[in-house]
C-alpha cells in the first residue's frame, strides 16, 4: 500500500487540482487509464475545434464569390489535415506525461482506478496493475464517453462515435448521424463542408435542443438548407450490408412536432417512419459517465439514475474525503465548466470556509455554421417558471459590420422587469466570442442591461449587435397575462 496526501482519478481538469495540491507540498498520485489530458484534449473539444477551423477556412473561400472575389480550391489533403491535428493532440498529451514523470511531487499510475473503500484505490489493468493507493483526499474526475442508444441491430454495424470520427482520414461520401445535439451539429458541419452528403436524425423537434428554442429553430432551418434533416425522429433499427448502412427511424412520441427537411409533418402520430442510408453511421446521442468501472459500491459515493456522481454544492460526495468534478458530475458537460469546478475544489480544499460552485453564468458554444452560443436562462425556462420577463432580438444584418459580412443571425436578450439579465442567446458569426461580454456583465458586473448599454462599443465592430440588442425596445412576455412575442 502506497500512501498519499491527494489522489485524482482522471487527468483532465482534475490535474489542475493535483497541481495546486502539489504546489502546497502535498504528495500527489494521478491515476489514468488512457492518454493524459482527458476527453477535451484527446477526443473532444481540442481536436474537433482544430478540425472545424479548417472547415471554416474552406467555407470562407467557397463563399468568396458573394463578395465579388473569384476563388478556387484546387486541392484538399483531408488525410493530412486529420493527421496533423491528431499528431498535435498526441504531442500535447505526451508533454503532460513528461511533466508528470519528471515531477518530484506527482506519482503517475497507468491503469484503471477501482475503489477498495472510500479512500483506497487499486489499479487494475494497465502498466501499474496490482498497485494499491490510499490518500487523505480523493478526487474523481473520470469524465464521460459516448452513449450508444438501444437501436435494434446496432451491434452488427461498424458505427463511429465522435472518438473515431475525429480520426477518419477519408471523408465519407454519405454520412448518417444519429443525434441532434452539439456533437452532431459540429461534425455534420465538418464533414459536410468537405463534401460529405450528411443526413441527421434527431429525437427532438429541432436540433440543439439545449439551446433557446428560437435559436434552435433558426439553426434547424439553416441546417435543413445544407443537409438532410429529420427532427422528431428516433432511430430504432440499423443494419449494414454491402458497405451501406441503413437506419430506420420512427416519429418520437415525446417530440412536439416532426420535420423532414423543409417540411414540418406535424405531430408524431401523424407522421410515418423513414429510412435513411449512408456509407458511415455516426452515433452522437449523448454521453455517459465513466463510473461503472470505479466499484463505487465499495464507497459511500452516490450516483444518480444515469450513473453521474452526486455531490453537494461544494463538489463533495457523500463519502468523507472524496470529491468529484467535471463531466462525471453531470452538471455541465463542458471543459470550461470542469475548469471552473476545479478552481472551486482548490479553494474549498485549501481555504478556510467552503464556497459553493457558482453556475449562474455558465456559457456554452457550438462551433458549427452558424455558430451558436448562450448564457443564462432560455425563454422556455422563463415561460415554464411562469415569471414575467422582457425580451429583445437584434439581427446581425442591421449593423454595419454584419451587413458587410452578409451575416445571417441574431442576438436575443432576456431580462426581468427590473433590468437584470436573465439570459442571452446568439446565432451567427463569432457567437462564441460575442457572448463573453454578457458573461462578464453577469459575473463581474452588476448583471444588468446597463452593464452592456452604458459601455462604449467600437464602431463598426461586430459587437454592436450585442450592444443594440441590449439597447433596443424590449417586449414583455411570461406570467399569467402575457403571451409569447416574436421580435425580428
Amino acid at each position: 500500500m502506497q500512501e498519499f496526501d491527494f489522489l485524482v482519478i482522471g487527468s483532465g481538469s482534475g490535474l489542475d487540482v493535483a497541481n495546486a495540491m502539489a504546489g502546497r507540498g502535498n504528495s500527489v498520485a494521478v491515476v489514468e487509464e488512457g492518454r493524459l489530458g482527458g476527453t477535451c484534449l484527446n477526443r473532444g473539444c481540442i481536436p474537433s475545434k482544430q478540425l472545424l477551423y479548417h472547415a471554416e477556412v474552406l467555407e470562407t473561400i467557397e463563399g468568396a464569390d458573394a463578395f465579388e472575389i473569384e476563388a478556387e480550391v484546387t486541392d484538399i489533403d483531408f488525410a493530412e489535415i486529420v493527421r496533423k491535428v491528431n499528431d498535435d493532440v498526441a504531442g500535447s498529451s505526451e508533454s503532460i506525461r513528461r511533466g508528470l514523470e519528471s515531477s518530484n511531487s506527482h506519482d503517475l499510475f497507468s491503469g484503471t482506478g477501482r475503489f477498495v473503500d472510500d479512500r483506497t484505490v487499486e489499479i487494475v489493468e494497465g502498466d501499474d496493475a496490482g498497485a494499491t493507493l490510499r490518500a487523505d483526499t480523493v478526487l474523481v474526475a473520470t469524465g464521460t464517453r459516448p452513449s450508444v442508444p438501444p437501436i435494434d441491430g446496432i451491434d452488427g454495424v461498424d458505427y463511429l462515435t465522435s472518438t473515431e470520427a475525429l480520426q477518419l482520414e477519408t471523408a465519407p461520401d454519405r454520412l448518417v448521424i444519429v443525434g441532434g445535439g452539439d456533437i452532431a451539429a459540429e461534425l455534420g458541419h465538418f464533414f459536410g463542408t468537405f463534401g460529405t452528403d450528411v443526413t441527421i436524425v434527431g429525437r427532438r423537434e429541432h436540433l440543439l435542443p439545449e439551446a433557446d428554442v428560437e435559436v434552435g429553430e433558426a439553426f434547424t432551418d439553416r441546417y435543413a438548407d445544407r443537409f438532410n434533416v429529420y427532427t422528431g425522429y428516433e432511430a430504432v433499427a440499423a443494419e449494414e450490408a454491402d458497405g451501406e448502412v441503413t437506419v430506420e427511424a420512427r416519429p418520437y412520441p415525446e417530440a412536439n412536432s416532426v420535420r423532414a427537411g423543409d417540411e414540418t409533418v406535424g405531430a408524431p402520430d401523424e407522421a410515418e417512419s423513414v429510412t435513411v442510408t449512408g456509407d458511415e453511421l455516426l452515433v452522437a446521442a449523448g454521453r455517459r459517465p465513466n463510473t461503472d468501472s470505479l466499484n463505487l459500491d465499495a464507497t459511500g459515493v452516490e450516483t444518480d439514475a444515469d450513473g453521474f456522481i452526486e455531490t453537494d454544492e461544494y463538489l463533495r460526495t457523500d463519502a468523507e474525503g472524496v470529491w468529484a468534478l467535471g463531466d462525471v458530475v453531470g452538471e455541465y458537460l463542458l471543459k470550461h465548466s470542469a475548469n471552473h469546478e476545479a478552481k472551486a475544489v482548490v479553494r474549498n480544499l485549501l481555504g478556510d470556509e467552503p464556497e459553493p460552485v457558482d453556475y449562474s453564468a455558465m456559457p456554452f458554444a457550438v462551433f458549427a455554421s452558424p455558430e451558436v452560443a448562450g448564457v443564462g436562462a432560455r425563454e422556455q425556462d422563463l415561460r415554464e417558471a411562469d415569471v414575467e420577463y422582457a425580451t429583445n432580438t437584434y439581427a446581425y444584418e442591421e449593423t454595419a459590420r454584419g451587413s458587410a459580412m452578409h451575416a445571417d443571425g441574431f442576438v436575443k436578450v432576456l431580462i426581468d422587469l427590473d433590468g437584470n439579465i436573465e439570459g442571452c442567446h446568439i446565432i451567427g458569426p463569432e457567437a462564441s466570442n460575442l457572448i463573453e461580454e454578457v458573461v462578464v456583465a453577469m459575473t463581474a458586473g452588476s448583471g444588468t442591461v446597463a452593464d452592456i448599454r452604458d459601455a462604449v462599443h467600437i464602431h463598426p465592430a461586430l459587437s454592436e449587435v450585442v450592444d443594440r440588442a441590449f439597447s433596443g425596445q424590449f417586449s414583455r412576455g411570461g406570467g399569467h397575462d402575457h403571451g409569447h412575442h416574436h421580435h425580428g
